[in-house]
């Protein structure tokens, strides 16, 4: 089971999935880091970072669904496995989209209300914990990605 959608041999998607990872959990210590000091600097650092990991999650997840619904043939455990993935991995998208949604006419504010961002970020960043568990399960046990012949 390979990926389809490649740049010289090698996966797009894995590729990607760093960065929203890693905008995500930047979104979310910021929104913390917020709430304990209430400096709006990392209010707005904590809104940025939100908006390029929802584009990035998006970005990443378009290669993802071309190698889920081309590369991994139905009815395998792996096929599951990835539905899984993908469905943890939409939401996440999905709450750190409304946490933007909710915070965009914020960025002007002397103290930010953040109460409603930790908890939406927190339910996000479980969420991109479990899709991570589910994606490496794909790679890890039913070898999607791997190019086994070239061991």
């Amino acid at each position: 089971m390979y990926s389809k959608a490649k740049i010289a041999g090698h996966p797009i998607h894995p590729m990607l999935v760093a960065y929203p990872i890693a905008f995500y959990t930047a979104t979310f210590v910021c929104f913390i880091v917020y709430g304990a000091n209430d400096d709006p600097f990392w209010f707005r650092v904590a809104y940025t970072a939100n908006i390029a990991g929802v584009v990035m999650a998006a970005l990443a997840a378009l290669p993802g669904f071309i190698d889920w619904a081309t590369g991994i043939p139905n009815g395998t455990k792996a096929k599951k496995t990835g539905l899984i993935h993908m469905g943890f991995n939409v939401f996440s998208l999905a709450v750190f989209a409304i946490n933007a949604f909710i915070q965009q006419g914020k960025w002007n504010d002397q103290q930010p209300d953040s109460s409603a961002a930790v908890w939406l970020t927190g339910l996000g960043m479980l969420c991109t914990i479990a899709a991570g568990f589910y994606g490496w399960t794909l790679v890890q046990k039913h070898h999607v990605g791997v190019d086994d012949a070239a061991q």
